[in-house]
């Protein structure tokens, strides 16, 4: 794969959006529909505020993680990190619009940057997809399959 291939060679550019006053239940048809796994979350002038990801959507059916605690000499002890994310957890599980579950810092890249760029954000930030911002506007959508499939055709 060239690494200096720019994204907009391999973006999907038809890119479907959802607003943040989305119920979920609506961004989950979206999602579902067009067999898509992330869609950019824009305001009314169209500009990206977030990204909602199918894990958002399951995260909101899954069993809450209750936070792990220690006992010593009588004392209880939570792990550290652990009631942030019983949280972050509750948050997403009573919440029901779009802009309750979204993530508010996504990984975005223009659109020229490179392959590399992309993957190598993926591999760090361990994230899925990647919108290509310009101009504050999604101009494309880059899924981990993307890449792969560019990787097959060269």
């Amino acid at each position: 794969m060239p690494s200096t291939t720019p994204l907009r060679t391999v973006m999907t550019t038809d890119v479907v959006t959802v607003t943040a006053a989305q119920t979920l239940a609506q961004a989950a048809d979206v999602l579902a529909e067009r067999g898509i796994g992330a869609a950019p979350v824009v305001d009314g002038s169209g500009t990206v505020v977030g990204l909602l990801r199918d894990e958002d959507l399951l995260s909101t059916e899954a069993r809450l993680h209750v936070p792990t605690t220690m006992a010593i000499l009588g004392v209880n002890f939570t792990l550290p990190g652990e009631v942030a994310r019983y949280d972050e957890e509750l948050r997403k599980a009573i919440a029901s619009t779009v802009g309750e579950v979204m993530e508010k810092e996504f990984p975005q890249l223009p659109p020229d940057a490179s392959l590399e760029d992309a993957a190598t954000l993926m591999h760090e930030a361990d994230v899925t997809h990647v919108v290509i911002v310009e101009d504050g506007r999604a101009v494309g959508v880059v899924a981990r399959g993307d890449l792969v499939r560019h990787l097959a055709r060269s």
